[in-house]
């Protein structure tokens, strides 16, 4: 196994932190929108009254960092390396959840997490090396060759099919639908997000890339496709328990991610079939972890089976009676 480099040093220290960040918003922007739901038009039907809540926007800026922390890491790391360890905001999530919005996390939940933590691990160890860049204009080449083209079509014809034909028919219903809108659209975002990164990387070290319209597209790009992302994750929140939410959105999300980044910077191409293996036995375990914490969402936890419970359950159902329990 090769060393780690200093620049991929750098990536880790920065997903970790936009982990903790973003695990956290989770739970603070939900708490903002369960008191908006309260006093107005929920945000999963249609309503905008959480921008009205102070606690939302505190989810918010804890967004942001995670992102600013997010955004920084793809500038030095490939998205293979960067993107898995999103897994701990899962367990931040799903940890705050149940102290905090009385989401009760049963025994095989935690295992679960533990398994998306050795799943990360397994990826980040074998992960490649950064593609070295030394233009925007080398990115645009990458994005315009036909396996990505072919792709990002793809990508945007079905997030079109979900919005306009899913959306009123399942999106109360099936958590997959808005998900998969925010996963989906978070692959490209993330391909957007290193084109600026490294634009912005190469501009601070002497090489002016704003100066090429190539790093004004992707800029134009990145912020629609954030602000997509932003409006389906908040119907999401706002529709959904949160324990089963933030795993389903990091195994699409991080797939996909992955899937784009091959095929746009090659990761793969200077790698071993051993090493591209264990990267996939790695996702294969995140799977199982996440797959723990989804079945597992609506069993009591065994310390809670005592006397009094049930008080605590009614408890839990009556300040939050507009989650939804989701078909996938």
């Amino acid at each position: 196994m090769e060393e780690i480099s200093s620049d991929n040093v750098h990536g880790l220290i920065l997903a970790l932190a936009s982990s903790i960040f973003i695990g956290s918003s989770f739970i603070i922007k939900k708490k903002g929108l369960m008191k908006a739901g309260a006093s107005g038009t929920r945000a999963g039907s249609g309503g905008h009254s959480y921008l009205k809540q102070p606690m939302w926007w505190a989810g918010m800026i804890s967004m942001i960092l995670g992102e600013i922390a997010n955004f920084a890491a793809y500038a030095f790391a490939p998205a293979i390396l960067v993107t898995p360890l999103g897994a701990l905001s899962i367990i931040v999530s799903a940890v705050l959840a149940h102290y905090f919005l009385d989401e009760r996390m049963h025994i095989f939940g935690v295992v679960g997490c533990v398994l998306c933590l050795v799943g990360s691990t397994m990826i980040v160890l074998h992960a490649p090396h950064e593609t070295q860049v030394s233009s925007v204009k080398q990115v645009w080449v990458f994005t315009t060759e036909p396996g990505f083209m072919v792709y990002a079509i793809t990508v945007l014809v079905l997030v079109g099919v979900l919005i306009y034909r899913y959306v009123p028919l399942y999106g109360q219903t099936h958590v997959i639908v808005y998900v998969g809108i925010c996963s989906l659209m978070g692959s490209l975002t993330v391909m957007c997000v290193k084109a600026v990164g490294i634009a912005i990387k190469l501009s601070f070290s002497g090489s002016n890339q704003f100066k090429y319209f190539q790093t004004w597209f992707f800029t134009m790009l990145l912020l629609g496709f954030c602000l997509m992302q932003l409006n389906y994750l908040n119907k999401a929140l706002d529709t959904f328990n949160t324990n089963v939410v933030s795993p389903i959105y990091y195994v699409m999300f991080t797939s996909l991610t992955i899937v784009a980044s091959v095929i746009m910077f090659k990761d793969w191409d200077d790698q071993s079939a051993t090493q591209i293996a264990t990267e996939l036995c790695g996702f294969i375990t995140i799977l199982c972890g996440t797959f723990l914490l989804h079945k597992t969402k609506d069993m009591e936890s065994p310390a809670t089976v005592t006397r009094g419970s049930s008080n605590s359950l009614d408890a839990s159902a009556s300040a939050n009676p507009n989650t939804r329990q989701p078909e996938l």
